[in-house]
């Protein structure tokens, strides 16, 4: 009898990896890795869209801020690039693990022969147990940064694996009624409709310094995931094995469904 697996794209966004830019947060990766761990030995493959890139590289490189200047930012992504495969592969060798280095371009998606090859390489490392490491080609990339924060990416990584969950972690606890920022009564949306007008009035377009996405970025994300009916989850990745909980049904953050 054949298992039908989930199949799970998880973006985990610059300011969680990078402890808000302080550098790499090689326990806090720790901890998701282990838990990504878990959740294959639950028949769930996962596909690892990471940030973190550039706040690495601009943390390595000494600079106190992030540049406005493109090519400054894609040099400090192909600082902090080595850094991040680095810290990855090292922690899920320890499990026995191997992962792929996989960096994308918005045209490598937009255009329908190199889509189908990336979707067959995916799904074909998916195949050798191997969990893909994706980003964006920051180095490539010229026009600007284009993904927001690879939010974006991550949605249209699982629109070309038919994933059964995007799940968006980020420093905040999912999506609010109003900036929990900013309003101290903001509730948190448990679940909404990916159709519902409300959730892309109250997803604000600022990110933070590090990250180039805030909210609206995720639930744009969450519409792109719902094209192939993947739900989507927007949940903090501060809180503890957030990862196994999602992966014995318990519901927290966000559920944007479709």
């Amino acid at each position: 009898m054949t298992i039908n697996k989930q199949k799970w794209v998880i973006k985990i966004g610059s300011a969680l990896l990078t402890n808000d830019g302080k550098g790499l947060d090689t326990d806090a990766i720790s901890s998701w890795v282990e838990q990504i761990v878990k959740l294959k030995k639950q028949d769930i493959e996962v596909i690892l869209v990471s940030s973190g890139a550039i706040a690495e590289g601009i943390k390595r490189l000494g600079w106190d801020s992030r540049p406005d200047d493109i090519h400054k930012l894609q040099a400090a992504a192909a600082v902090g690039q080595m850094g991040l495969v680095q810290t990855y592969e090292s922690l899920f060798a320890q499990h026995d693990i191997h992962t792929a280095q996989v960096l994308l371009t918005h045209d490598n998606l937009a255009i329908a022969e190199q889509s189908d090859n990336v979707s067959a390489t995916l799904n074909s490392l998916l195949e050798l147990s191997t969990v893909p490491i994706v980003n964006e080609n920051d180095t490539v990339a010229t026009d600007e940064i284009k993904f927001g924060d690879n939010d974006t990416l991550a949605a249209l990584v699982a629109n070309l694996v038919n994933a059964t969950q995007l799940v968006i972690l980020t420093d905040q606890g999912g999506v609010y009624d109003a900036d929990p920022r900013k309003n101290i009564s903001a509730q948190l949306i448990k679940k909404i409709n990916v159709n519902d007008d409300k959730l892309t009035k109250v997803a604000g377009r600022s990110g933070g310094s590090l990250g180039s996405g805030g909210m609206y970025t995720k639930v744009l994300a969450a519409k792109t995931a719902a094209k192939t009916n993947t739900d989507t989850i927007v949940v903090s990745g501060r809180q503890i094995d957030i990862l196994t909980r999602l992966g014995s049904g318990e519901h927290v953050g966000t559920l944007i469904h479709c």
